[in-house]
């Protein structure tokens, strides 16, 4: 079972035992004043009230704990029937705490009624009279004696409750915050995984970069002098054949000279130039 379920049972108990508990205080303040003994009984009214009391704030915090541990139950089943007990005990509470004032309210009706008999009894003179009103005076003082100890105890358990009640907040409060921190922990993990992730592609994304500079730096060069290489062929070869037009206009060497030369391999500016025709001016 788990531990929350379990924490739920013994809530149930508790909650039953209080209960009876005050069902069997509220039985004893209705009854107060039907045994004929007003002064007594009229003594011992605010004791019993004050253990109903007491009944009715454990009550009370009962009801808050099982609001507590009702969110934290397993299943949804669970948490909608943790909601349903909740709710028949805030039923039965209030039911209690009616039962409470109307049996108040019989027992104050019962005692005046018995005080009044014994009134009618004191004045009625006689030895048994005056036995009966020593008795009731040393009975008075032992009664309002026991109901200042009781008063006192009942206001310490009643500060112990609510004692008890705040450590049970701080408690949820602590649950809660350590669950909070769980996750928190759990998606810093999960954050932290993928900063691994973005930084190992980060340094492959820069070493590619790199890569690819030194590659565009080295192809950029080989083009720029095969460039060069292609100009230089181009204008050299431009020079040649402005050198040879320059020749063939001039007269100084031949188409035929130049295929002839081209045949043989050998470069034309080392074959002797024919001499130049010689006219007969006669």
């Amino acid at each position: 079972m788990d531990e929350v379920t379990q924490d739920v049972e013994n809530l149930k108990k508790e909650w039953s035992q209080t209960v009876s508990q005050l069902e069997g205080s509220i039985a004893a303040i209705e009854s107060c004043g039907k045994t004929g003994k007003g002064t007594e009984e009229a003594n011992s009214l605010p004791r019993l009230n004050g253990s109903a009391q007491d009944a009715l704030q454990l009550l009370k915090s009962l009801q808050f704990r099982l609001d507590l541990l009702a969110q934290q139950l397993p299943t949804f089943e669970e948490v909608q029937s943790g909601q349903a007990t909740l709710e028949s005990w805030d039923e039965q509470y209030k039911k209690l705490r009616a039962s409470l004032r109307n049996a108040n309210l019989q027992a104050k009706e019962n005692i005046r009624k018995a005080a009044q008999e014994e009134r009618e009894l004191l004045l009625g003179g006689g030895e048994e009279s005056t036995i009966r009103r020593r008795n009731l005076q040393t009975k008075a003082g032992m009664t309002s004696a026991a109901e200042s100890i009781t008063d006192s105890l009942r206001r310490s358990r009643q500060m112990m409750v609510q004692e008890v009640e705040r450590s049970a907040s701080t408690l949820a409060t602590f649950d809660e915050s350590t669950s909070v921190l769980r996750k928190a922990e759990g998606e810093y993990q999960g954050h932290r995984s993928l900063l691994m992730r973005t930084r190992g592609l980060l340094s492959t994304m820069q070493r590619q970069d790199v890569l690819d500079r030194i590659i565009l730096t080295v192809g950029f060069i080989l083009f720029s002098l095969a460039v060069l290489y292609v100009v230089s062929r181009r204008i050299g070869l431009l020079t040649l054949q402005r050198k040879l037009a320059d020749a063939i206009r001039s007269g100084s060497l031949s188409a035929e000279d130049i295929v002839a030369k081209a045949q043989r391999g050998a470069p034309a500016a080392n074959v002797p130039s024919p001499a130049p025709p010689i006219y007969d001016e006669l």
